[in-house]
């Protein structure tokens, strides 16, 4: 008897752990990432800025890993701030805030058929790149 009663609580605290630790989710999924309001200041890198472009950036075929398109892969801070399209603290001389804000005429980002970023993510991603391009 004290065994089953033993087997049913660890049971019960299994289940119960599960359906708390599944609960503290802290990714953002594609049809919440426009939902997000980036802040003004302080802009963090792995709470804000790679989440925009894992659902909007690095798809398949465009900026992952397996394509890197135009040699720009946005699926890590080390991809995402390579000296040849990020120009740290300087939104301004960087190709990659050019492209998303439509600047760069001949790579406009993302391309047609494809949903844009909002404007507070266009923002957010120049303020993080003028506040130095942190892995924060």
């Amino acid at each position: 008897m004290k065994f089953i009663f033993f087997s049913l609580l660890c049971v019960s605290l299994i289940i119960l752990a599960a359906g708390i630790f599944s609960g503290c989710k802290d990714t953002i999924t594609g049809d919440q990432i426009d939902k997000v309001i980036i802040p003004s200041s302080n802009v963090s890198y792995s709470k804000y800025i790679q989440p925009v472009f894992n659902i909007k950036c690095a798809n398949s075929g465009c900026h992952d890993d397996a394509t890197s398109a135009g040699g720009l892969s946005l699926t890590t801070w080390a991809g995402a701030t390579n000296p040849q399209f990020v120009s740290k603290g300087h939104a301004n001389n960087s190709s990659l805030v050019q492209s998303i804000e439509g600047l760069s005429g001949a790579y406009p980002m993302p391309p047609a058929g494809y949903p844009p970023l909002t404007q507070n993510q266009i923002q957010g991603v120049a303020t993080w790149v003028n506040e130095g391009a942190k892995n924060n």
